[in-house]
């Protein structure tokens, strides 16, 4: 039998086609129904990815975007209001902070790091502030500015100085080396250093020789001038062997110099306040230290003294019959004579000796480390320069006066420079009872029976 299946095997064919058709239709509208509904997602998640991209450069001016509805719309809303907000605050703040990036510092290309980078700065120099304010002195200060150097910064090796702008002198607080880097001729005149001369930060590297105070061509090195009030500066010189310690320096300059900023202030205070406290202890007519001086300062010296084996020559000295002259030419001639003895007094000791008006015509000389025949030397000087001058009292009349002075050494006569002080005034007692002008020096048997002090 035969059977013909050429309409089966067409009709099955036809069903094929109808199937494959029909899946080819799906696909079509599945992937119509696809890019309808997801692309917008995708488009979505594209434009956050680079508004959160701009984000990470300090930029929040970016616009999201969604054709989406429901939630997904509410969220672009959010992130919209969000980012308005950020560039409204961060954009200031991001500004703000701009002006503590220490000059020549390259920039960070995440600007919430740099942020929190200086801010952290700002958080150190507070807390250094807060900390040098309850600080007792202006030396204490100083020393905390000698360790940030040290340790914030690593300077292995760098010399402070502080400068006086009046006189030109400079004094070195602190230095890492036996010697600095600058002619000692510098020191008597700070004019010499280009960087205080110039008031401008002072980079060897610049300009071959820049600074003709340097002593050394083979050291570079980074000096920072730094005004503190109108007798007052710091300069910081910073040296090293090495090109890329001294770039350190350079990056450094302006950090260093918000430390110093925040210091000055309070070294302001500090010297306000020694000044105070001087002019308390110095008598206001002479311009010598007075007793209160004596008495705060002699357990430091007598401290200073047993520790490095110090001598003293105390001498205590007395103006004869000074009543009469102001019972008889009035206070005016009485002034002149008390300040005439203490401008010889001045003139007579050196840096290391302490001239005190005592009180009223009497006054203390303490001879630092003098030999006798230094302290006799100088004892004479004083007495024969007071007795040559000639004092005015009126009508055409004169008057010469002269002094007595007794002496007592420590730790030859006593244990204690106060003991000695009372030697001293023994000594002096015992030349106004014997004819008066005259320099005494103490012996133990000045003193009466039962008299020991």
């Amino acid at each position: 039998m035969e059977f013909d299946i050429t309409e089966t095997r067409n009709s099955g064919m036809m069903t094929v086609l109808k199937i494959l058709g029909i899946n080819l239709l799906f696909i079509v509208v599945v992937l119509l129904l696809i890019n309808y509904f997801v692309t917008p997602y995708i488009k979505l998640f594209s434009n956050m990815q680079e508004g959160i991209k701009k984000a990470y450069s300090g930029d929040f001016t970016h616009e999201f975007i969604s054709r989406v509805g429901g939630d997904a719309k509410s969220v672009v809303n959010q992130m919209n209001s969000l980012f308005r907000k950020m560039q409204e605050t961060f954009g200031d703040i991001k500004y703000n902070l701009a002006t503590f990036i220490p000059q020549g510092t390259a920039l960070s290309n995440d600007p919430l790091h740099e942020a929190k980078t200086i801010i952290s700065e700002l958080s150190d120099i507070y807390k250094f502030k807060k900390t040098i304010e309850l600080d007792g002195s202006k030396e204490e200060v100083y020393g905390r500015i000698v360790d940030i150097l040290k340790l914030k910064y690593h300077v292995g090796h760098f010399a402070f100085f502080e400068v006086n702008n009046i006189t030109a002198e400079r004094r070195l607080i602190h230095s890492t080396e036996e010697k600095t880097i600058c002619y000692e001729k510098t020191n008597k005149n700070a004019l010499n250093c280009r960087a205080f001369r110039t008031s401008s930060v002072t980079i060897s590297t610049e300009f071959p020789n820049l600074c003709k105070a340097c002593l050394t061509t083979d050291i570079n090195y980074v000096c920072i001038p730094f005004y503190i009030k109108h007798d007052i500066s710091l300069t910081v010189s910073m040296t090293s062997d090495k090109i890329e310690e001294v770039n350190l320096m350079k990056k450094n300059v302006s950090s260093i110099k918000h430390y110093l900023e925040a210091a000055k202030p309070v070294i302001e205070s500090k010297i306000l306040m020694e000044k105070l406290k001087d002019t308390s202890l110095r008598d206001g007519m002479t311009g010598l230290y007075n007793r209160r001086f004596l008495e705060e300062i002699i357990d430091k010296i007598m401290s200073q003294a047993n520790r490095n084996n110090d001598t003293y020559a105390i001498m205590m000295l007395d103006v004869d019959f000074f009543k009469m002259v102001n019972d008889t030419y009035g206070h005016d001639v009485g002034y002149k004579v008390i300040v005439a003895l203490s401008k010889i007094l001045k003139s007579s000791i050196r840096d290391s000796d302490l001239a005190i008006r005592y009180g009223g015509e009497e006054f203390i000389v303490m001879l630092h480390n003098a030999s006798d025949e230094g302290m006799m030397s100088i004892a004479k000087k004083i007495h024969s320069e007071f007795a040559k001058l000639s004092f005015d009292v009126g009508n055409g009349q004169s008057l010469q006066k002269t002094i007595s002075i007794g002496i007592a050494k420590f730790p030859t006569d006593g244990d204690s420079i106060w003991k000695c002080i009372k030697y001293a005034d023994t000594a002096l007692y015992e030349a106004k009872n014997t004819g008066r002008n005259k320099i005494v020096e103490f012996k133990p048997d000045m003193f009466k029976s039962g008299e020991e002090f």
